[in-house]
């Protein structure tokens, strides 16, 4: 057994509560240098105070970190709201989205096993994409593949996937990947948009699925 299984093994014991898993894929392309990366940043300090504050979800939701640029990295592994430790944002390279989704979904199937391993239930996962841009530098074979695997989730109601959009991205590209029309996010308001995730994910840890996501900000 790995130190990793172990941890995860202590993890489960000392709090059995059901798990909603959240992956979220951050865009740190070369566009993203500046303002942009700086007001990401703000925007994950946000996400993190809001979920803490809750109980439930404080207990429930498990967030994992992933960014993406010429290569897709796992920055944190999932983890509950209080042991999220926010990484140091750099912008550089291309945009691997469909690299990066995919990535996510192994994230969140290896995860599941996990669950399933230590006997705790799960809610249904979440995935958030935020860009600037569209995909560059991959095969189109790579974003049609993950685009396919995200529509065949959300129509088995395995998955909820959510693209956010901002700067010079391409809304239509975005359409085609999500089954849910992509949010189109105005003047960096990361800090609104991560409280509106925040606000989402405590409504699933709840296991409320009677009640639709909150309506995302403009």
């Amino acid at each position: 057994m790995s130190r990793f299984d172990l941890s995860s093994d202590i993890e489960f014991a000392e709090n059995p509560e059901p798990r909603c898993p959240c992956v979220i894929l951050l865009d740190t392309s070369q566009s993203m240098e500046g303002e942009r990366i700086a007001a990401l940043e703000r925007g994950l300090v946000k996400l993190k105070e809001a979920l803490v504050e809750d109980l439930l979800a404080s207990l429930r939701v498990e967030v994992a970190l992933v960014t993406f640029a010429s290569r897709v990295k796992t920055v944190h592994r999932f983890t509950t709201p209080d042991r999220l430790e926010l990484p140091e944002l750099r912008a550089a390279g291309k945009t691997h989205m469909g690299s990066a989704i995919l990535h996510a979904l192994d994230l969140l199937e290896a995860r599941k096993k996990e669950y399933r391993d230590n006997d705790i239930d799960y809610y249904r996962p979440w995935i958030f994409l935020l860009t600037d841009g569209v995909p560059q530098g991959e095969d189109d074979s790579i974003i049609e593949e993950a685009t396919e695997e995200i529509r065949t989730l959300e129509e088995r109601k395995s998955l909820c996937f959510f693209a956010i959009g901002f700067g010079e991205a391409d809304m239509r590209r975005l359409a085609k990947i999500s089954v849910r029309p992509p949010v189109a996010l105005q003047n960096l308001k990361f800090e609104e948009l991560f409280l509106w995730v925040s606000r989402s994910m405590r409504i699933a840890a709840s296991g409320n699925y009677s009640q639709e996501p909150l309506p995302p900000p403009g």
